[in-house]
């Protein structure tokens, strides 16, 4: 009788252990998935592009490694679920070889200021950047937007909606928001769809996610749903798009890119999708110098 008891209660331990485990895994921040760009420093740290409510909104701003008047620019958007992440984490870095400068933004977090506030300050942020474009020798003419996960699925629906007067914000006004091209890189196109598709895990760090973003989720919120899905947006005067997605992606369902592919071709916009075969959520084939050298070439070709 002892050893029995000695048995469950082994078996529940490991039990315990295997619940706490879950938890804490279902709980990570997706912005583990982007490490930081290692020995690359921004030239310019913390530049503030808007003040909101007493808050500094900031960017670290990387220039290229050759001279060049006037670069163009990339707009890094930073991922952590719209909950969590910095502008610290920004693994594009081999972009500045081939002549990009980057500008890598933080946004208000879900946390602490629900959606649409991260599209607002991601806006401002361009108009601020376009505004001081001759300051900082960037050209106006060639901004692209790119971001992963939570920043991937911000970069689209940034790129998408220059024209959206409810996610345009009220900072920096008298210039455009437009960006020429976008990246997303295993990012979300329709929070109205997301959670059909999604796995266990996936529906594990979704539900809360979406809760602090939307403020329910997208059945109780289907407007404010739609509103923040890129692939709503989409019509005829869009930016060309590449799209990068695991096919075994935990996390990020791959419909959702594909989603944002067919809503592109119905427009018949210029549109990349690359799949990475066994790619998990921002796991090994996503920033890889193949990759990240295609992209850079593709996006503004002489």
């Amino acid at each position: 009788m002892r050893t029995h008891c000695n048995l469950i209660t082994k078996f529940m331990a490991k039990a315990l252990a295997w619940i706490v485990a879950m938890v804490v895994i279902a709980g990570m921040p997706a912005a583990a998935v982007e490490p930081s760009p290692t020995g690359i420093s921004p030239e310019f740290r913390d530049l503030e592009y808007a003040r909101v409510d007493g808050q500094s909104l900031q960017l670290d701003l990387y220039q290229p490694k050759a001279s060049i008047d006037a670069a163009p620019l990339i707009i890094w958007v930073h991922g952590g679920a719209w909950r969590s992440g910095s502008k610290d984490q920004m693994p594009v870095g081999r972009w500045l070889q081939h002549g990009f400068a980057i500008a890598s933004v933080d946004y208000r977090l879900s946390g602490a200021a629900p959606f649409p506030a991260q599209a607002h300050d991601i806006h401002s942020a361009i108009r601020w950047l376009r505004l001081h474009s001759v300051e900082y020798q960037l050209d106006p003419a060639r901004f692209a937007i790119a971001g992963s996960s939570a920043g991937g699925h911000l970069a689209a629906l940034v790129g998408t909606t220059s024209d959206v007067a409810e996610l345009a914000g009220d900072q920096n006004l008298g210039v455009t928001s437009e960006v020429q091209g976008i990246v997303s890189f295993f990012g979300a196109s329709n929070l109205v769809t997301i959670l059909d598709q999604s796995t266990p895990h996936g529906l594990s760090v979704r539900v809360p996610a979406l809760q602090l973003l939307l403020g329910g989720q997208p059945r109780e919120k289907f407007e404010l749903a739609r509103l923040a899905s890129p692939a709503s947006h989409v019509d005829a005067s869009d930016p060309p798009l590449w799209l990068v997605h695991g096919d075994q992606d935990p996390q990020m369902p791959i419909e959702q890119s594909l989603e944002l592919e067919a809503a592109y071709q119905r427009q018949k916009l210029p549109v990349i999708f690359r799949v990475v075969r066994g790619g998990k959520h921002g796991g090994e084939g996503f920033f890889t110098a193949e990759q990240l050298d295609r992209i850079s070439l593709e996006l503004f070709p002489e």
